[in-house]
């Protein structure tokens, strides 16, 4: 069988534009869509996954069926789970439906599925067809996929900088530099992750609220990393009716009696270093898929150095700034030979009026 015939790759693509429905709110789960055929090659059913604790895509789609399935097929662009978490297996299900055929894109990387779902299928007599829109189905759960491998949450770092590279004047002023409408697809954009970090020192200087302003529900969690904890009594951040907060904080250089000023809404978790490799794995422990760093040059520039950063978005705005160097939106790197940079993959250029967005992976 040629499973990359026009119509395989049709019912495939459903599959993806499905699982997209869930974009943004589906962590620590990934993104996940299913459409089934019957015998005759027709639609008579599709799902996706909305959220973790609903049912998963397989399981929406046969609750939505038109008819027996019996003889008939299913497309699914990851491998069907066969184990009990807030849900039900979708393996049985599978089964004891009926289905001849399942088109499975790639395998789950969860320990805990990992070809195990495929193995049960084809031992009860289904045909499984591997690898149908792998590359499409990789590229929307690189951050579920990267999770389950490495045990940290997938970066993206996002900054803002004029022409001349520059995030600030001397004086340390920074709003605004990019345009009204950068600004409002920062927004967007934050509704595709589950936590946004700042540190300690963009707290106190910008006061970000750090939300996707209403675009998502709930808000991504709002993290601070801070070495000190010396963090002012009053920002908006410690407001929790719009966002949750929460304040991680180096407990090898943090004086604890600061924890007063942080308001009793506000989560307080402690690491025993500042390498934020250590506060990627925390919130990666918590189920978050996909992190947002949108911090300052120094934590920026720790967590590439440290591999939490998979991705780097800026927003360039057609301004000079001048001043000093340090001004700038990452720190130095100590690099003493050009064979030693950070070399980024072909960038996606999108333009927002006059600002361009240039987006990178490391």
């Amino acid at each position: 069988m040629n499973i990359n015939s026009k119509d395989h790759l049709k019912w495939m693509r459903r599959v993806i534009d499905l699982a997209l429905l869930g974009k943004g709110r589906t962590s620590p789960n990934p993104l996940v869509g299913a459409v089934i055929l019957d015998k005759n090659g027709e639609l008579i059913a599709e799902g996706f996954h909305l959220k973790a604790g609903l049912p998963h895509a397989e399981a929406m789609a046969f609750d939505n069926l038109k008819q027996n399935p019996k003889g008939g097929s299913l497309y699914v662009n990851l491998e069907p789970c066969c184990h009990k978490g807030r849900t039900p297996p979708c393996v049985k299900r599978i089964i004891s439906s009926g289905l001849k055929k399942v088109f499975v894109s790639i395998k789950d990387p969860d320990v805990r599925v990992s070809g195990q779902g495929i193995d049960q299928l084809k031992k009860a007599g289904l045909e499984v067809n591997l690898g149908l829109c792998e590359k499409e189905a990789i590229s929307i759960n690189r951050s579920f996929i990267h999770r389950n491998l490495t045990g940290q949450s997938y970066g993206v770092l996002k900054w803002a900088m004029s022409m001349d590279g520059r995030i600030g004047l001397k004086n340390g002023k920074s709003q605004w530099i990019t345009n009204d409408y950068s600004r409002s697809v920062v927004h967007s954009l934050r509704a595709d992750f589950d936590a946004v970090i700042i540190g300690g020192n963009t707290l106190r200087k910008d006061n970000p609220l750090l939300t996707s302003r209403s675009k998502k529900s709930p808000e991504p969690l709002r993290v601070v990393f801070t070495k000190t904890l010396n963090l002012p009594r009053e920002r908006n951040l410690w407001n929790c009716n719009s966002a949750k907060t929460l304040v991680v904080y180096d407990s090898s250089s943090a004086n604890e009696k600061y924890l007063d000023r942080i308001p009793r809404c506000v989560e307080v978790a402690k690491i025993p270093s500042d390498n934020p490799k250590l506060l990627s794995k925390l919130l990666a422990e918590r189920g978050l898929n996909k992190i947002l760093w949108e911090c300052g040059p120094n934590l920026a520039t720790s967590a590439i150095k440290n591999g939490c950063i998979q991705e780097t978005i800026a927003f360039i705005a057609p301004k000079i700034l001048g001043g000093v160097s340090s001004m700038t939106p990452l720190a130095d790197f100590n690099f003493e030979d050009m064979n030693e940079v950070k070399v980024l993959s072909k960038g996606i250029i999108k333009i927002f009026n006059d600002d361009i967005c240039i987006q990178n992976h490391l």
